[in-house]
């Protein structure tokens, strides 16, 4: 059986819970930050976690994690 290959594009960006759930930023803080209030911005700042029918798809691209 090969090694799987992880997908080190995916690695840059999610992190692993210690109970196994990934991590993200939010989306949203990068540009046009003008307009948007300054509460929606510090909430952008937070980390979110993965949404469960997504988590599948971190689990084949981030398979020793």
């Amino acid at each position: 059986m090969p090694k799987l290959k992880t997908n080190k594009s995916v690695r840059k960006r999610i992190r692993v819970t210690k109970h196994g759930k990934f991590k993200k930023s939010r989306a949203g803080k990068r540009h046009l930050l003008g307009y948007k209030p300054r509460k929606r911005k510090r909430s952008l700042r937070k980390r979110d976690l993965v949404s469960s029918g997504m988590e599948q798809t971190m689990r084949r691209l981030l398979p020793y994690a």
